[in-house]
């Protein structure tokens, strides 16, 4: 009977212990960040888990608007042990992001895209009655 509770309370504590990457805290490795009176800017961080990112920015008149655009990427480890990165962009044009893992436009996407690049909207004319 004893072997019998000893049994299940070792079951019982392996499965409520939570997985070891959820127990430990990263620490910064590597941290810098910096800003001008131009409105220019770089940052840039590493954590002992392998997370990085890296961003450099400025601000940009757009027409008659004032904005920011930025470029840069992160990175980090699942817990299978894959590593994911991520570039991005952010502009006038949006966020755009690219990375192995983000699936790419669908052919037949980027040939209506193409398509409606190529032949514009035009209004119909207004007949004269």
């Amino acid at each position: 009977m004893f072997k019998l509770i000893v049994i299940c309370t070792c079951i019982v504590g392996s499965i409520a212990a939570p997985p070891p990457s959820q127990t430990q805290t990263a620490e910064i490795v590597q941290q810098e960040s910096d800003l001008d009176v131009g409105g220019k800017y770089h940052y840039k961080f590493a954590t002992s888990d392998g997370t990085k990112a890296e961003q450099h920015g400025e601000l940009k008149q757009i027409g008659n608007e004032a904005g920011a655009t930025a470029t840069g990427f992160y990175e980090y480890t699942d817990n299978n042990g894959t590593v994911f990165k991520v570039t991005y962009t952010a502009d006038e044009n949006g966020f755009v992001a690219s990375g192995d893992h983000i699936p790419g436009i669908p052919e037949v996407i980027a040939r209506s895209l193409k398509w409606a690049a190529e032949h514009p909207y035009k209004e119909p004319e207004q007949k004269k009655h």
